[in-house]
């Protein structure tokens, strides 16, 4: 005789996981934004965000010049975490600019 057992629930959220990373744009600019706050970390995410990728060239808005100048001090570093990230020459410069997180 057959069991018709149901089997065990299984976790959702391996699933779901799977089909936001299906849907999810494939551009360089989608990638970094969803990788931001795992690279910075959350304190640097508060204030900065990528907004624009052009020719390899990846826009962060700063909510102030005085981020914007600490991140371009840090550009060679954040560089290098988003090359291991995105692969090389996804993004082969930064430019940071000022303006509200909302704009």
């Amino acid at each position: 005789m057959t069991s018709s057992r149901r089997p065990a629930p299984r976790p959702l959220a391996p699933a779901l996981e799977q089909v936001l990373e299906r849907l999810a744009p494939r551009t360089v600019l989608a990638r970094a934004q969803g990788r931001w706050e795992s690279l910075v970390g959350p304190t640097v995410a508060a204030e900065s965000t990528p907004v624009a990728e052009r020719d390899g060239v990846l826009t962060v808005r700063c909510s102030s010049s005085l981020w914007a100048q600490e991140l371009e001090l840090l550009a060679p570093q954040l560089l290098a975490m988003l090359e291991s990230e995105l692969g090389s020459g996804a993004i082969r410069r930064l430019r940071f600019v000022t303006g509200s997180r909302r704009a």
